[in-house]
């Protein structure tokens, strides 16, 4: 009879999950056969939640993709154009880059990113010559949907089938690519997760899937960092590096992976793996780039241009400042002060990494060092906070927690809409985004404190401590080659109980891990680690 013993059921162990299941009769009874259906298996069941919520987050663009007579004629055959009339995109609530981008980057005259150029007038006012300022794999991505837009544009002209106008199929089609790429997304995570598979109905139920999911292609690198923590949660580091590589081409923050996994590794005594991570890493972020490098090396350098000449954003922490301070931020001091920032914040969790008293669990320092570069970013885009998604699911293992902070940063969509609006339809004045901004900030920001502080405090570490079974301890379900891999480089003293399952075998790495039961302080039958062996 094929039954899951080990996996965590929520309505056991999780407050909401167990309150919100009297709806359906309670918890899982004691002697439910778990993991017998065949039909609705757990990753089944999160694809029909996540489903449910791309469809909502499709339905709060849909405002944006109404069309009406370009000319006023509304007369059969009469051409078409975008409605957004009346700051539609705005009080609708619906406003998406993806539209916005298939005119701007001149995507619907079928210009090829990084050779066609075209002129802006900059901030000092001065003409600025513009290229595709995304990344190649974004920005292939771009063109290939809008090519795919442009040929059936094309078939219904000539033969007749239904479509809309373009920038509508462009976003519709995009939206399609980017759903797949989210569900797997989901997919990974879930599989990373193991045991604790359904706390990825967390991510797929997130409210700000449905505001952000299609406001702009985050969806690519999103799905390439779940699937690089998933290879490596699979013991394969060059498939990880193959991923962060591509992640890292669609997006740069996946290549903050590579200090997470260097300073786990360099504590494990593992760095063999982390090198070959980082080499297949660099050699497929070269093989992706290098073309266009070559070819057309001003439009492939437009990124890091835009990027570094970019102001405050409205939604960072420097614009607040500036804002409240009456000043403007000269540029390269901007600049110099974020990249300093984010040193200090990569330098106190490579600290934190190594004083800890017991190796942190991957998922853990890879969203500290997400959520630090985005508080510390002079850029936070709104479908920013999607990318600590699906770390967070696997980092925090509190539910109200979890979805106080994202339904609070969901909400800042609202107030920062209301900032482009007229004097004569503004609903909200600016101190509320203000406001918003604020609250996302420090939420953000104890999400962090509490990672630290069970970090420090393994003990308290839901995850590795189970509270079904509270004489099992793990280590870390996404760790692959680090699992159960001794400390070799720990800067603070080990903890008398160590968090390796009891079922492990009786020599895990260099350790003797012994079951003590009997009275005392580990009487309760887990394990401890003795001194390293000699042989």
């Amino acid at each position: 009879m094929r039954v899951d013993t080990d996996r965590v059921l929520p309505s056991r162990t999780d407050d909401v999950v167990r309150e919100a299941s009297s709806v359906v009769g309670g918890p899982v009874g004691r002697h439910a056969a778990v993991g017998r259906s065949r039909t609705w298996t757990p990753l089944r069941v999160l694809f029909f939640l996540a489903l449910c919520f791309l469809a909502l987050g499709w339905f709060g663009k849909a405002g944006c993709l109404q069309q009406a007579p370009a000319d006023g004629n509304s007369a059969a055959g009469a051409s078409l154009r975008l409605d957004w009339d009346d700051q539609r995109q705005y009080t609708d609530l619906c406003y998406s880059d993806v539209i916005g981008l298939f005119g701007a980057e001149r995507l619907n005259e079928g210009a090829f990113p990084y050779r066609t150029y075209w002129f802006e007038k900059g901030g000092d006012g001065q003409q600025v010559k513009r290229y595709m300022e995304y990344p190649v794999i974004t920005g292939m991505y771009m063109y290939g949907v809008a090519w795919v837009a442009r040929a059936w544009d094309s078939a219904h002209e000539k033969w007749g089938i239904p479509a809309a106008l373009d920038v509508v199929l462009f976003f519709n089609l995009a939206a399609l690519g980017l759903a797949l790429f989210w569900l797997v997304t989901i997919w990974a995570t879930a599989l990373t997760a193991r045991t604790r598979v359904w706390v990825t109905w967390m991510a797929a139920l997130s409210p700000l899937v449905i505001v952000h999911i299609f406001t702009n292609f985050d969806a690519i690198a999103m799905a390439m960092v779940a699937v690089a923590i998933l290879c490596w949660s699979r013991r394969k580091p060059w498939l990880t590096g193959v991923f962060i590589g591509l992640g890292t081409a669609a997006k740069l923050y996946p290549v903050l992976l590579l200090p997470v996994l260097f300073v786990l590794c360099l504590r494990a005594g593992k760095l063999r793996e982390f090198f070959r991570t980082a080499a297949a890493a660099a050699l497929v972020w070269i093989a992706v780039n290098l073309p266009i490098l070559i070819t057309y090396p001003q439009g492939w350098w437009e990124f890091f241009r835009y990027n570094s000449d970019r102001a405050a954003e409205r939604d960072s922490l420097y614009r607040i400042i500036s804002d409240a301070a009456g000043f403007t931020w000269n540029i390269d001091v901007l600049n110099a002060l974020s990249m300093v920032l984010m040193v200090a914040v990569v330098a106190a969790i490579v600290a934190v990494a190594l004083l800890a008293p017991q190796r942190p669990r991957l998922a853990q320092l890879a969203f500290l060092v997400v959520a630090g570069f985005l508080v510390v970013n002079k850029v936070w885009s709104p479908q920013y906070s999607l990318w600590l998604v699906p770390l967070a699911v696997l980092a925090i293992p509190h539910t109200r927690l979890l979805f106080a902070w994202m339904l609070a940063d969901a909400f800042v969509w609202i107030p920062r809409m209301a900032l482009y609006l007229d004097a004569d339809r503004k609903w909200l004045p600016e101190q509320w985004f203000t406001v918003a901004i604020v609250v996302r900030a420090i939420m953000v920001l104890a999400l962090c404190a509490v990672v630290v502080w069970q970090i420090w405090r393994p003990e308290d570490d839901l995850i590795r401590s189970r509270r079904d079974r509270p004489n099992e301890r793990l280590d870390d379900p996404a760790g692959g080659v680090l699992d159960r891999a001794p400390d070799r480089l720990a800067l603070a003293p080990r903890p008398r109980t160590s968090t390796v399952g009891t079922g492990a075998p009786p020599t895990i790495g260099a350790w003797h891990v012994a079951a003590r039961g009997g009275h005392g302080r580990d009487g309760d039958g887990s394990v401890e680690c003795v001194s390293p062996t000699t042989t």
